[in-house]
């Protein structure tokens, strides 16, 4: 074999895959502490117990918080110390609102440019989490419904909306997930899930957006439910 042979065939099947780094894993642990609730909004993050617990030194912890807080899961007090991040309803909402518009364009724009084989996928994503529905944990369900709307995104091929919806939505993971958690509005979820997926595969761009749109507009309906829920519960205490 030529050497301009061996080296495509090494770029196409030996490529080296990067290792995860210490930050990136401790990122990970933190992420699902928080999204699980096991961290509520607004606890304080104690570097040093906290890079003891995980067995790291505190540069790689800063590393991880840095991560999290792009995601908007962690914020700074004005002192730099590192908490829980806790955003308003108005915040929240307003996010919501703006994915909405760009997952409602990345639709319309997969009717479109979306590949057979892409479209298949994004059904298939439908399906698992209507069959496991009932079997899966809050953070696998959760994490399907993630690949279900990212890989809508993708499809679109439009680098621009798919790097903006990547910023928004990394700091409405933890609303999201508390969304999703919503057991008895999982059915209404899972319903919404299919009228997208009917659109997309019917490559019908004005039902697509539409069937997005109400999509997020629940997810507005849901955020709000639980915050009135917390609010009323810190009044009674």
């Amino acid at each position: 074999m030529t050497q301009g042979g061996w080296i495509s065939t090494l770029k196409e099947e030996g490529a080296v895959r990067p290792r995860r780094t210490l930050s990136e894993e401790a990122a990970d642990n933190l992420r699902e502490f928080i999204l699980l609730g096991k961290l509520e909004p607004g606890t304080s993050i104690p570097e040093r117990e906290l890079a003891d617990a995980l067995g790291i030194s505190r540069t790689p912890l800063r590393e991880a918080l840095r991560l999290l807080e792009i995601e908007g899961l962690v914020e700074y007090s004005a002192t730099r110390r590192p908490r829980v991040a806790d955003p308003s309803l108005q915040e929240l909402t307003q996010y919501i609102s703006v994915l909405g518009a760009l997952e409602a364009l990345a639709g319309e724009t997969a009717c479109v440019e979306a590949t057979g084989p892409e479209i298949a996928e994004i059904q298939k994503l439908g399906h698992s989490m209507a069959e496991g529905s009932s079997e899966m944990t809050a953070l696998q369900f959760f994490q399907l419904d993630m690949r279900f709307h990212s890989s809508i995104v993708e499809a679109s091929r439009n680098e621009p909306l798919i790097e903006t919806h990547r910023q928004y939505n990394a700091r409405l993971w933890r609303a999201r997930f508390l969304s999703s958690q919503q057991v008895d509005r999982r059915d209404n979820t899972l319903s919404q899930h299919a009228d997208i997926t009917t659109a997309l595969v019917a490559r019908d761009a004005k039902a697509t957006r539409r069937a997005l749109r109400d999509h997020l507009k629940s997810t507005i309906s849901n955020i709000t439910r639980i915050h009135e829920a917390r609010d009323a519960e810190q009044t009674e205490d």
